[in-house]
């Protein structure tokens, strides 16, 4: 089956966040990692994600790599496209998220499209155009301290409008309430008023069953990744899809480790929910940036092989900006990064091959590190957050990549019960 639907994520915990809703389904989800060297060949699935590393990248270079991905997302056979990004926004004034999205309207042809990063699953939910994290206003949630994209104000139109070229515009709660119809109504409305970008409204699941009835057929779709969990079955009931067979897992040697770069509200609690279940060592920025990662590599070589060592740099938001006062913004996250992808590498060599990773900057370091390319979607650990299986330096291995404030505080002993069932 030539593929349909071509998706494009800005970080690779936010691709396979998608990857995991979209294969609840049972339509198979292909996950890459980077944009292919190759054209796409016989094994182009029905569900195309393709991971990048652009959400804090210079605005040119995003908009150049999302570019090249949809380039080979069209060559696949896609025709609906859908560019993925945080359900927090993470964002600058400049972008990526605006300017990423005309560039790939104007590859696409669309002169429309929506914006929704709701996922009131996962305590993400819109209403008046105002992003919530659980019952908090965005720039009141945790993620105003965000080391990287500090979320300041709370209103979607706002935070989008200086990153667009064209009209930002809402459709709000009122109108989704109403049904498709009267959603696919308001957006003809402002498209005749020259509205090119529309924020819209979400405070719960069948909000977005929704806002995909209404928009299954646009060229172009923005949002979190929950926008599109409706889409499959509604492009199934039009005979669009159809169900592949169950994915059988391959089998996975034991050993396992953790590995935590993100330093969102939900990962201190997580790494600190650990403490009972396992060896911990905590890097410290400074020293890495001095001495290097030896020292956690040497204690990584010599934990016992059926224990699942957890090496993190999670820290709070008064430690993480002293650090960044010292060394730099992108210094500190840099070397953090490098410190894990090479502890990722050294975990493989000594025989482990579950691997666990808290961070979205720091999933694309590790993935990138081990050389996976291509990525089977499993079962999920929590909402967002799957299993995925590939290959690694010629062995399978499975990797779980969660975004920073996803999953429980008991996650990192959910995700290996999970494996192991």
């Amino acid at each position: 089956m030539p593929t349909l639907l071509g998706a494009i994520a800005d970080d690779f915990t936010g691709a396979t966040d998608l990857a995991g809703l979209l294969a609840r389904s049972g339509v198979k989800v292909s996950l890459r990692i980077g944009v292919p060297d190759t054209l796409p060949g016989d094994d182009a699935a029905p569900f195309e994600v393709i991971a990048l590393k652009i959400r804090t990248a210079p605005v040119a270079e995003a908009v150049d790599g999302a570019t090249q991905a949809l380039s080979w997302l069209k060559a696949a056979g896609a025709e609906r496209f859908f560019w993925k990004y945080c359900s927090t926004f993470d964002s600058t004034a400049e972008g990526n998220i605006g300017p990423v999205a005309e560039a790939l309207m104007a590859a696409t042809g669309a002169d429309q499209t929506i914006y929704c990063p709701a996922f009131p699953e996962n305590g993400r939910s819109i209403f008046m155009g105002n992003l919530f994290v659980g019952e908090q206003p965005l720039a009141e949630s945790p993620m105003k301290d965000h080391p990287l994209t500090p979320m300041r104000d709370s209103n979607l139109m706002r935070l989008l409008a200086p990153q667009c070229t064209k009209p930002v515009g809402l459709a709000n709660r009122l109108t989704v309430a109403r049904g498709a119809d009267a959603l696919s109504a308001r957006l003809t409305a402002l498209r005749g008023e020259g509205v090119a970008h529309v924020v819209v409204d979400a405070v719960a699941d069948e909000d977005l069953t929704t806002i995909a009835k209404a928009c299954r057929d646009m060229r172009l779709m923005t949002g979190g990744s929950a926008v599109a969990m409706a889409l499959p079955r509604l492009w199934l009931d039009d005979g669009l899809l159809s169900e592949a067979a169950a994915l059988e897992p391959p089998a996975i040697a034991p050993g396992a480790v953790l590995l935590s770069g993100s330093c969102s509200a939900m990962t201190n609690r997580q790494v600190a929910a650990y403490e009972p279940h396992g060896p911990r060592f905590q890097l410290d920025p400074l020293a890495l940036a001095e001495n290097g990662p030896d020292e956690a590599s040497n204690w990584l070589k010599n934990q016992p092989a059926d224990a699942t060592p957890l090496v993190y740099a999670t820290a709070d938001p008064a430690s993480v900006k002293a650090t960044q006062d010292k060394l730099g913004v992108a210094k500190a996250g840099a070397i953090v990064e490098e410190a894990l992808a090479s502890l990722a590498i050294t975990a493989r060599e000594t025989g482990r091959r579950r691997f666990v990773v808290a961070g979205g900057e720091t999933s694309g370091a590790v993935t990138q590190a081990l050389g996976v390319s291509a990525l089977t979607i499993g079962a999920e650990i929590a909402p967002g957050v799957p299993w995925c299986f590939a290959k690694s330096g010629g062995n399978d291995i499975a990797i779980t990549l969660k975004s920073g404030n996803f999953g429980a505080e008991t996650f990192f002993t959910d995700a290996l019960e999970r494996l192991g069932q």
